[in-house]
């Protein structure tokens, strides 16, 4: 008898914790509930160039003059570029030995500076050169570029309109073929999600950009891809 008064409190707890997770909907008389998904597809406003600095030398000390000399190039193209330095992020920065793992005693050969480096441009004209002049100063071992929507709400907010104008849609064809009229929006939910696509990275050697510098940028004339955001929306109307 105990057990049993333990397995019914246990599973009114799953219960309750589960409705209150997902609360469910009652219908009630009159009423029609329906669910539909819509979505807005919009421009991107931002775009997010990736690059890392790369040294090696045989001291930490000569590893680290030299990323500081690179870092100092970055600047010095973003200054050239209208651009801030202080908005470029460092996302990561390390100092690491570097062993002749050939060697059976592991050798110690030298030391390795990286650091990532994150620069957002809402001014997509300065991706190009901003990409071909870290090249040509041999800055940074890769790149890439990707592309993101910022001002996401403003799209989530039309793609909401779009599953609702949808739902009530769906609720008046149920509403007609059963001869009533709809009536007030009595409940809705709202769940929204974005899909932000990535372009291909320009990950590869710098030699190869160089070797491009003479022609039009990676990114020249092609449209950034687009920003997809859906909405999905459940709602009830009452039936007149």
């Amino acid at each position: 008898m105990k057990i049993l008064t333990v397995l019914t409190s246990l599973f009114l707890l799953t219960t309750l914790a589960a409705t209150q997770d997902r609360p469910n909907i009652t219908a009630q008389p009159n009423t029609v509930f329906v669910g539909a998904d819509g979505k807005f597809e919009s421009a991107p406003d931002t775009a997010l160039i990736q690059f890392n600095i790369s040294t090696e030398a045989e001291t930490a000390k000569a590893a680290y003059d030299q990323a500081a000399r690179e870092a100092e190039q970055t600047r010095q193209i973003l200054r050239t570029n209208g651009i801030d330095p202080k908005v470029a992020e460092i996302g990561y920065y390390s100092i690491q030995p570097e062993y002749d793992w050939k060697n059976p005693k592991r050798k110690l050969i030298g030391y390795r500076v990286t650091s990532t480096v994150s620069l957002k441009l809402k001014d997509f004209a300065k991706i190009g050169p901003i990409t071909q002049q870290l090249a040509d100063a041999d800055v940074s071992t890769s790149q890439s570029l990707s592309y993101t929507l910022e001002n996401i709400d403003e799209a989530k907010a039309k793609a909401v309109e779009d599953a609702y104008r949808r739902a009530r849609l769906y609720a008046e064809a149920v509403a007609h073929s059963s001869g009533r009229t709809l009536g007030e929006l009595s409940y809705a939910s709202v769940d929204t999600a974005e899909n932000i696509r990535i372009m291909a990275p320009m990950a590869r050697p710098m030699a190869m950009m160089r070797a491009q510098a003479e022609v039009a940028a990676p990114t020249e004339e092609f449209t950034p891809q687009t920003v997809n955001v859906t909405a999905h929306v459940n709602a009830m109307f009452t039936l007149k």
